[in-house]
């Protein structure tokens, strides 16, 4: 379905043209380049941290750990381009890179769908079967799933990315800010409409399916707090609650917004499109780490030891010295 009124060529390479209509490139470039370092920061720290303490190697920091995998994957792909083409001024991706960042750009969006869901549905088993949580909810099943939902992002945008390979390109400009599956589809001489069907349905799973899948979780986790006596219990869990539903609404509410945009019949122009995309694709990340160092009780504690340069000592060191001492 090639437009005719192009010729179509081969393209070793894109030329990212978002963002050559703003005349304060540098400024966005330094503001998403400080946002891009907070990112692996925050992240690493949380990675880190887990990593290093036995006593967090549990089902629930494994999945914090998975999201931090995600969210640095997910931020770097877009970034890194951005931060190119605003500072460094190297407007020029080829075309395998720009493919490859496509893909593992969406591979993140996807595994982050997942992990959250994963999250949600972690806390629901522990919330309304504690006393059975540890026997459900294993290091090694947690494992598992986190890796079929790797595998299935793998396989599901593999089939997607394949379809963006095989279309035929006789522009070689991207009019957006990154490479991604919509920029490159509209840089291709075909009629896009049919292209983003796909894609659409992929969009919607996630907003109509697991969003409000998730929402009805905390709403039985809320349910469960108004039974609860004991209040230290409750203001427990309302800020564990609290935690995943501030990372739940900064990674969807982006997306809401521009498909119900959409779908009221609202145009957005480029600016606008490409100010969505950034935000969504940049704040989730950024607010992530950030909720979990906050509001985590364990991580928390464990941040502030390294701070305040508190010597750790392993319990089986404790019982010796105390051994040693009496």
């Amino acid at each position: 379905m090639a437009n005719e009124n192009f010729t179509v060529n081969k393209i070793d390479s894109f030329i990212i043209t978002g963002f050559d209509h703003l005349q304060n490139q540098k400024l966005l470039g330094f503001f998403i380049l400080i946002t891009y370092m907070l990112i692996l920061l925050g992240n690493s720290i949380n990675l880190c941290i887990i990593m290093t303490d036995r006593h967090l190697h549990k089902p629930m920091y494994i999945l914090i750990c998975n999201l931090a995998v995600v969210d640095i994957m997910f931020s770097s792909t877009c970034s890194t381009t951005m931060i190119s083409v605003l500072l460094a001024e190297i407007k020029t991706v080829s075309y395998y890179s720009c493919i490859s960042r496509t893909y593992f750009y969406h591979v993140g969006d996807f595994t982050e769908v997942m992990a959250l869901t994963l999250m949600a549905i972690d806390r629901l088993i522990a919330i309304k079967l504690p006393l059975r949580y540890h026997s459900i909810v294993t290091n090694s099943r947690t494992f598992l799933f986190i890796f079929v939902t790797w595998i299935a992002g793998f396989a599901v945008l593999g089939f997607v990315i394949s379809v963006v390979d095989s279309v035929p390109y006789c522009q070689p400009v991207i009019r957006y800010v990154f490479c991604d599956y919509a920029s490159m589809i509209r840089a291709a001489c075909v009629n896009p409409e049919p292209y983003f069907f796909l894609p659409a349905m992929l969009s919607l799973w996630p907003i109509f399916g697991q969003f409000p899948f998730i929402l009805c979780t905390y709403a039985v986790l809320a349910y469960s707090v108004t039974k609860l006596s004991n209040n230290s219990s409750r203001k427990q869990l309302i800020n564990t609650c609290l935690s995943h539903l501030i990372v739940l609404l900064s990674f969807y509410a982006p997306k809401i917004v521009s498909s119900l945009l959409t779908r009221i019949g609202v145009v957005l122009n480029l600016t606008e499109r490409n100010a969505i995309v950034i935000v969504a694709s940049l704040v989730p990340p950024l607010i992530n780490p950030t909720v979990y160092c906050t509001r985590t009780k364990e991580i928390r504690k464990r941040l502030t030891d390294i701070f305040l340069r508190k010597k750790i000592v392993p319990n089986h060191l404790k019982s010796l010295s105390i051994a040693l001492s009496s």
